[in-house]
């Protein structure tokens, strides 16, 4: 019997033209996954189109095959194939997918996220790997594809985002030496480090401010919430707060971080973090989303003020209920 990574591989060599998506307000996982696959792809012979609903953030222009991503599929052309990467439900695929006419193409879903709903008809999810490019890495050798420093720098960028720079929880010897391996085919590990963790836009800065001023702590909760006219004061156009979360969570007194950013459609975005022994994945499932159990999301409904007092409630019952047991 075939294992799940044979059936990929055998499901791809029959592909005509692949339709790669990653998840909405794309982080280095995802653009990296998905410049990766389509790195990949192109090397197999196979045809592929690119699809992100939100632009590549600037600092990843790096990337081989960025400038190649697009906002939607190509409507003249029929694909056999859809590969998803970074994506722990069908949603995350924004309007890529869902304004995609039925009947949808075979799914493939390669993810990392504990929470993965497995809405592929092939399903890779390892919630123990690092980043989807970790898994893409270990796929790829297996295929015996040759590791060029394009693709080696897409696959290290996914890795150091999503380990924030190898120092997050479930980092191993096995991230460690795939990392060794990207730098040596050619990835360049400082370089991905300033652009992918530490450039950041004005405006995000300037969000970032904003956030802290509305900061409060309670029962180990620390959090901040900004609403739509601050953002759009700001011309801050994104729905995450673009790390300003894990500098929350990274407070001595804090058990848990959260920033809720209000959107144009009245919706909330939230983002949570933490340390062990602490798990906000728990408070995301419960409130309709999902992620790791360090790092989560979800979207409430508003107005910002009912789902702020939803989340502040259901944060500090799980730092309450975790922290005793």
């Amino acid at each position: 019997m075939m294992s799940e990574r044979s059936m990929i591989l055998h499901t791809v060599q029959k592909g005509q033209h692949a339709l790669v998506i990653t998840h909405v307000d794309p982080d280095g996982d995802a653009i990296g996954s998905l410049t990766a696959v389509g790195i990949a792809l192109k090397q197999m012979g196979i045809k592929a189109t690119m699809v992100c609903d939100d632009a590549v953030p600037t600092r990843f222009s790096y990337l081989s095959m960025a400038d190649a991503v697009r906002s939607q599929p190509d409507p003249m052309i029929a694909y056999d194939l859809l590969i998803a990467v970074d994506c722990g439900d069908e949603s995350r695929m924004g309007n890529a997918y869902a304004h995609y006419p039925n009947p949808k193409p075979f799914i493939i879903n390669i993810d990392h996220h504990v929470t993965n709903t497995h809405f592929g008809d092939l399903n890779l999810v390892l919630g123990t790997a690092t980043s989807t490019t970790e898994i893409l890495y270990g796929l790829f050798k297996e295929w015996e594809l040759d590791i060029s420093s394009g693709l080696a720098s897409s696959l290290l960028t996914g890795l150091v985002t999503d380990t924030l720079g190898f120092r997050t929880d479930g980092v191993t010897a096995v991230t460690l030496h795939a990392a060794a391996n990207l730098v040596d085919a050619g990835a360049d590990l400082n370089k991905i480090t300033m652009r992918a963790l530490n450039v950041r836009a004005f405006k995000t800065i300037r969000m970032w401010q904003v956030g802290m001023t509305h900061m409060q702590i309670d029962g180990g909760l620390l959090w901040t919430s900004i609403n739509n006219a601050e953002r759009h004061a700001l011309d801050f156009r994104g729905n995450s707060s673009q790390g300003l979360v894990n500098m929350l969570a990274d407070v001595e007194e804090a058990s848990m971080g959260a920033v809720l950013m209000e959107m144009d459609d009245g919706s909330v975005k939230v983002g949570l973090r933490c340390r062990p022994p602490f798990d906000v994945s728990e408070v995301a499932v419960s409130l309709g989303g999902g992620g790791h159990k360090l790092a989560s999301g979800c979207t409430l409904d508003g107005p910002l003020e009912d789902a702020e007092r939803l989340l502040v409630e259901r944060c500090k019952a799980a730092i309450q209920r975790q922290g005793s047991e």
